[in-house]
C-alpha cells in the first residue's frame, strides 16, 4: 500500500497536466484495454497457462463498473481542479470505506481507528479548501473538487466489495477480470467516441501519461489493492492513501512546479499524521 499511494500520486500529477486534452471515458477505455492485454501477459509468463474466465463473471462487471467510474470522475475533476487538492479528496476514500465495510463485510473500526480516519478527513478539508476558513465554514468547495468526490464514494465502494465478492482468484487474476469487466461498460458508454479523437493533435504528454496509467496505475495498483484487500481490513488499506497528498506534493516538485504554501501543507502533515497513528495501532503495525 505504500508503494500503491506513491504510483497514484503520479496519475494525480500528471493527470492534471492534460486532463483537457482528451475525452476521460476514452482515456480510460484505452488504459484499461491496454492494461488488460499487459496483465495477460504477465499471468502467461508466471503461471504458463492463459487466464481462464472465472466462475460468476458478473461480480467483474460490477466491479469493474465502480473501477471506472472512479477513473472518469477523476480525470473530469482534474480538468479545474489542482493536482494537490484531488489528493486530499482522495484520502476521505478511508472514512467511507470504514462505512461501507460495515454492511458489507461485518467489520467493525475501534474507536482509535475512527479518530485517526476523521483527523486525516479534517487535514484533507483543510487542503482542499486551501487553509481559507472562511471557505471550509461555508463550504465553498470547487467544481473539480465536487466531481471527483463523487468517483471517491465509487472507490469506497469498491475496496470493500472487492473482498466480498472474491471467490479465490488472486490479486493478478482478479485485477485483470476487474478491467474486463470495465471494458464492456466503457465500450457502451465511451466506445461511440473513439472514433471522434484526433489521435494526431494529442500532444506527447498524453502518450506519457497513458502509459505510465498502463503499467503502474491500472495494471499496478489494481494489483496491489487486490492483494492488500484480501488480506487487511478495508479502513486500513485505504488509510494509505493519506501519504498520497504528500507524494503529490513530492512529484510536482520533481517535476518542475513549485511547492504549495505552508497553510497547505499543514493540512498535508495531518493526513501523514493520521496514517501514522493507523500504523502504531496493534493491527496495523504487522503489515
Amino acid at each position: 500500500m505504500l508503494l500503491f499511494s506513491a504510483l497514484v500520486a503520479g496519475s494525480f500529477s500528471l493527470g492534471a497536466r492534460m486532463a483537457r486534452e482528451i475525452d476521460p471515458g476514452v482515456l480510460v477505455l484505452l488504459r484499461f484495454g491496454l492494461a488488460a492485454l499487459l496483465m495477460v501477459a504477465i499471468l502467461r509468463a508466471s503461471t504458463g497457462r492463459w487466464p481462464t474466465v472465472p466462475r460468476a463473471a458478473w461480480r467483474f462487471v460490477v466491479l469493474g463498473g465502480f473501477f471506472g467510474f472512479y477513473f472518469i470522475m477523476m480525470f473530469e475533476g482534474l480538468k479545474t481542479a489542482d493536482a494537490v487538492s484531488s489528493a486530499a479528496v482522495f484520502t476521505l476514500t478511508p472514512l467511507m470505506s470504514a462505512v461501507f465495510a460495515l454492511p458489507l463485510l461485518g467489520q467493525r473500526t475501534v474507536l482509535a481507528v475512527w479518530g485517526a480516519l476523521l483527523l486525516g478527513a479534517c487535514g484533507a478539508l483543510w487542503v482542499i479548501f486551501r487553509g481559507d476558513m472562511p471557505a471550509l465554514l461555508a463550504f465553498d468547495i470547487g467544481t473539480g473538487e465536487a466531481i471527483f468526490f463523487v468517483g471517491c464514494i465509487a472507490h469506497a465502494i469498491y475496496t470493500p466489495l472487492s473482498r466480498r465478492l472474491n471467490r479465490g482468484e488472486s490479486a493478478g487474476e482478479a485485477a485483470l477480470w476487474v478491467m474486463v469487466g470495465g471494458i464492456l461498460l466503457l465500450l457502451i458508454y465511451a466506445g461511440p467516441r473513439l472514433a471522434g479523437v484526433d489521435w494526431a493533435a494529442l500532444s506527447p504528454l498524453v502518450w506519457i501519461t497513458l502509459a505510465y496509467l498502463v503499467v503502474f496505475t491500472t495494471a499496478g495498483t489494481t494489483t496491489l489493492l487486490q492483494y492488500a484487500a484480501l488480506r487487511l481490513p478495508a479502513s486500513n488499506v485505504m488509510a494509505y492513501t493519506y501519504l498520497v497528498p504528500s507524494w503529490v506534493v513530492l512529484w510536482d516538485m520533481a517535476t518542475g512546479l513549485t511547492a504549495p504554501p505552508g497553510i497547505i501543507l499543514l493540512g498535508v502533515g495531518a493526513t501523514v499524521l493520521a496514517l501514522l497513528v493507523l500504523l502504531l495501532r496493534h493491527d496495523v503495525a504487522a503489515i
